[in-house]
């Protein structure tokens, strides 16, 4: 069993060595590729490899390799399909000024896919496999990453059962994977407050689920709710613990925190159906090098409207990989409709948001020594 304290036992570049890149033979024309990175939308356009790694019970983890991207092999059968024996993550390759390419605390994303492949049952990959498969795509596909503000190479690593059977049990074969997509600014047109409905009705996870895994089930969950909330006139929904007191927990993909009017920062505590957001923990360290009062805690529904309702919220924000960080300008349900800062983005929020883009980015020094350089 491996260790959630995991770490890199061998250098970046012998992890990513052990990878055999067989290149695509017909990769994107230059001009396609650049036209593409030129205008990137999020996770519609993939680079020409992927890297991917094979797993047997009895046997380990063995075929390290890089190869073409393309449409996978499944039997009808396969375990995912059936079982929904899958996890994921989502962290990105940032080029600096300089050249070099960079990725933002991966080792604390292979310490997530450890826990969430534990959760469901899955083969557990060492954080030099998740790291030196990063690496290993990062190098071959290395002119797709795009440059400009807040650009960045997206890699999402999948795990999936793919052994053939039909019976509930943990499948003896899986397949990890990395694909790669360039994106650009979350906000095209600047960063802007979104609108969040509270869902009374619906629950992201719960205790003893897999809320705190992150696997594509917690999504599905999350789908029709949004569905409604669009409806609404709303952008995400914000999900509570299902408890008789409901409480906060988290959006469909990202955590949440709350600036009050005195300064302080609050965010909902890790309960077990919470994920670890390594966007969470990043922020809860950058403010408390700023020296400002932070508190994870059990937040209720009803303390919280009664702090929305009192102005004593200043500011709130969601977070995630994808977006950084966002303003959050409304939260509303059935019972209350509030627009927080006049519904705009929060000083607070965008200086913090700000200062860790500028970390990712190579713009600002990194004092905590969260950067890992991939090429």
């Amino acid at each position: 069993m491996s260790s959630q304290l995991e770490t890199l036992n061998s250098s970046i570049d012998e992890v990513a060595a052990l990878f055999d890149v067989q290149l695509n033979e017909t990769p994107a024309p230059v001009e396609e590729r650049e036209a593409l990175k030129a205008a990137p939308k999020f996770g519609t356009v993939f680079s020409d490899h992927m890297a991917r790694v094979t797993w047997k019970d009895g046997e380990g983890w063995t075929a390290r390799r890089v190869e073409k991207y393309g449409p996978l092999q499944l039997d009808p059968a396969a375990a995912v399909l059936h079982y929904g024996q899958e996890i994921f993550e989502g962290l990105k390759a940032y080029r600096h000024a300089d050249g070099s390419v960079w990725s933002f605390r991966p080792e604390e994303n292979a310490r997530r896919y450890i826990r969430s492949a534990r959760r469901l049952a899955l083969p557990e990959l060492s954080v030099d496999d998740f790291i030196g498969s990063i690496a290993a795509l990062v190098r071959t596909d290395i002119e797709w990453i795009p440059t400009g503000d807040e650009a960045a190479l997206y890699l999402r690593p999948f795990m999936i059962a793919t052994e053939a059977f039909l019976g509930v049990r943990p499948a003896l074969e899986a397949e990890h994977l990395v694909i790669a997509s360039p994106v650009g600014p979350y906000f095209s047109g600047g960063v802007h407050p979104v609108n969040i409905w509270i869902s009374q009705d619906y629950a992201r996870a719960s205790r003893g689920g897999t809320g705190e895994a992150k696997c594509g089930g917690n999504y599905a969950a999350s789908l029709l709710p949004q569905i409604q909330a669009a409806r609404e006139g709303f952008d995400q929904v914000c999900f509570l613990d299902g408890q008789a007191d409901p409480a906060i927990e988290e959006l469909g993909g990202m955590n949440v925190f709350f600036v009050k009017a005195n300064g302080d920062i609050v965010t909902p505590a890790l309960s077990g159906s919470i994920l670890r957001g390594v966007t969470r923990s990043s922020i809860l360290q950058l403010i408390k090098d700023r020296d400002i009062n932070v508190t994870e805690e059990h937040i209720t529904l009803a303390s919280l409207k009664a702090m929305l309702e009192s102005g004593e919220i200043a500011e709130a924000f969601a977070c995630g990989t994808a977006a950084v960080i966002t303003p959050i300008g409304r939260l509303a349900d059935h019972d209350f409709d509030v627009t927080i800062n006049g519904g705009e983005p929060g000083k607070t929020t965008m200086d913090i948001r700000e200062e860790l883009t500028d970390i990712q980015n190579g713009r600002r020094p990194d004092r905590h020594g969260w950067l890992a350089r991939l090429a």
